[in-house]
């Protein structure tokens, strides 16, 4: 009985693993709300990779630890970065793709020839990508962004080179706020500037909550939607819960929206594609 019951558990949680299966890491502070680990495993399989993605709970103060540890691990092939460690990962890589260079940070690294990470930002393109998909033009729009953590900085950095004409970020913190903002306007496009939170939201095309705002019960909208008009796009970076009480809100104003789960659809195929560039193994 005992016997049977153990060669059922193994076969449920996965007949395919093997001593060459290749691993990747998902890292963060909280890890439990991630959907990444089921979603970017399948996504490496369908395309031939022997793989299985892990959840890592690690405190911004064990990063390093973390780091040292899996970089004589030589099955470990990649590692997918989540809140709060996106603007630290940056520094554990020996090389950048250009968008992760601008924004000094990364949330998906992969390993380079010689055993060092290469580091991604695939945040602000994926979103982006859902909001097009979703019917958004961008070009000259006026576009509201809450957040300038990691992926709020993506997003904010991939609103701008899809064309928006002028990007207000609001951000508790002034200095993060300030730095993004101006990085942005030094690339000759929109025009980026920092907002309070007495902002009027009704006066947007676009507005993006790239805040942890939702994520809890009981947590404020992060703008307030009562005089959206229909014609605004409202996005929203949280996953869990699926629909958030601000999606849900702009959906009742009949504005078009795009949830976390559209944007974390068009971030895994970024990030799949950008770890499959590596052959297993080096």
């Amino acid at each position: 009985m005992q016997q049977a019951a153990t060669s059922s558990f193994a076969a449920s949680l996965d007949a395919g693993l093997s001593g060459a299966t290749r691993v990747y890491f998902i890292v963060g502070d909280p890890i439990a709300q991630v959907r990444s680990p089921a979603g970017v495993t399948a996504a490496l399989r369908a395309a031939g990779r022997d793989a299985l993605v892990v959840p890592a709970h690690v405190a911004p103060a064990d990063l390093p630890a973390f780091f040292a540890g899996i970089a004589p691990m030589r099955n470990v092939d990649g590692v997918i970065i989540t809140v709060p460690h996106k603007f630290s990962a940056a520094s554990y890589c020996a090389t950048l793709a250009d968008a992760a260079a601008f924004l000094g940070a990364a949330n998906t690294l992969r390993r380079n020839a010689d055993g060092s990470w290469h580091g991604g930002m695939f945040d602000g393109t994926g979103f982006v990508a859902a909001l097009v998909a979703a019917g958004c033009e961008l070009r000259g729009k006026r576009a509201l962004l809450v957040g300038a953590g990691g992926a709020g900085s993506a997003i904010g950095h991939a609103l701008i080179q899809g064309g928006v004409g002028s990007l207000d970020v609001r951000d508790n913190d002034a200095e993060r706020t300030g730095s993004l903002t101006a990085r942005l306007n030094a690339l000759g496009h929109g025009a980026a500037r920092g907002v309070g939170a007495d902002v009027a939201a009704h006066t947007y095309d676009v507005v993006v909550n790239a805040s942890p705002l939702g994520m809890r019960a009981g947590d404020p909208l992060p703008i307030d939607v009562a005089n959206l008009p229909a014609t605004t796009f409202v996005g929203d970076v949280v996953t869990k819960p699926p629909l958030t009480p601000l999606i849900e809100a702009a959906r009742a104003r009949g504005c078009v929206t795009v949830t976390g789960t559209q944007m974390f659809e068009r971030v895994c195929e970024r990030m799949v594609e950008f770890l499959l560039e590596t052959a297993p193994g080096v």
